[in-house]
């Protein structure tokens, strides 16, 4: 065709007339001014014995209306929860703030998994209290911090998302007979509870993880040998490549200053290789979540 008519412009049978059209973009417009939708207003006429397209016709044909303001607003409920506050944590030492929180070890059954429980010193990093049970229930969680408190004191914070075992009140009434502050997460805000969320990270990323636990006692002697290591040989990125252990007992120190003179022999060397003299990473003074200027200070190694 040297001029063809373009595909919209083409009357075919099934096309919806203009009149009818417009009949419809009026008892849309009618329907809007008495804050009805658009379905309401098809229901009606259909109900009136006026049928002049589908459903979905009449709701392109509002979608091409001009006067879209005329739209009624479709009410949404309001959430009338007030809002949690964020969740400050702060330590300037060992011992102060713990965040715990409980993940899934699979099993070879569908539906079956095993429940690793984990306290970790969120200065340190240092895991102080774990467990591995057959399922999530409140009293493991109290017999697991009773067993760190033994061990460790009790801390002054303890941290964790709004899982069922973490709100239980049985554990909430234990900690605070110790005396103990409680903090939990905001709704859908997993970055409030870093420290454990990495912790199981490190985990379940490291190599040789097997993925899959036979059993009870066999997830429980890997968790055991995997506390082992991460305490005493991991070197945690976030505490400059000490060990959780060294940090919590501050034998991080005498190793920094031995790496401190490998490094500035190493300078001494080959300064060419430096723009300045380097320094040896140490670990923040000061760790936690949301603090208001969010800078960790780093001690003096």
């Amino acid at each position: 065709m040297a001029d063809p008519i373009p595909q919209t412009e083409r009357a075919y049978e099934s096309r919806i007339s203009a009149v009818d059209q417009e009949r419809i973009s009026e008892l849309i417009l009618a329907g809007w001014a008495q804050h009805n939708s658009v379905d309401h207003s098809f229901a009606t006429a259909w109900d009136a014995g006026v049928m002049l397209a589908s459903r979905r016709t009449w709701w392109r044909i509002a979608a091409r209306i001009e006067e879209q303001m005329l739209r009624p607003t479709i009410p949404t409920r309001k959430d009338r929860r007030q809002p949690r506050n964020k969740p400050v944590l702060k330590a300037t030492g060992p011992g102060q703030v713990w965040s715990w929180d409980i993940t899934d070890l699979y099993s070879p059954w569908r539906g079956k998994v095993f429940k690793a429980y984990k306290i970790t010193d969120i200065f340190s990093r240092k895991i102080v209290g774990w467990r591995v049970e057959d399922r999530e229930a409140d009293h493991l969680a109290v017999e697991m911090f009773a067993a760190a408190i033994a061990v460790h004191g009790a801390p002054q914070v303890v941290h964790a998302d709004s899982g069922a075992a973490m709100t239980s009140n049985l554990l909430r009434d234990f900690l605070r007979e110790q005396g103990v502050e409680l903090s939990h997460n905001r709704p859908y805000t997993s970055n409030d509870n870093p420290f454990s969320e990495a912790g199981f990270r490190t985990m379940k990323y490291r190599p040789g993880y097997p993925k899959v636990f036979t059993d009870l006692d066999t997830a429980r002697h890997y968790i055991a040998g995997y506390v082992s290591w991460y305490n005493e040989q991991h070197k945690h990125s976030g505490i400059a490549l000490f060990s959780p252990e060294q940090v919590h007992d501050g034998t991080w120190t005498h190793a920094g200053e031995r790496r401190d003179r490998a490094l500035q022999r190493y300078f001494t060397e080959h300064p060419e290789r430096f723009r300045a003299r380097p320094r040896t990473p140490a670990p923040a003074t000061t760790v936690g979540t949301n603090l208001p200027d969010q800078q960790p200070q780093k001690q003096a190694a």
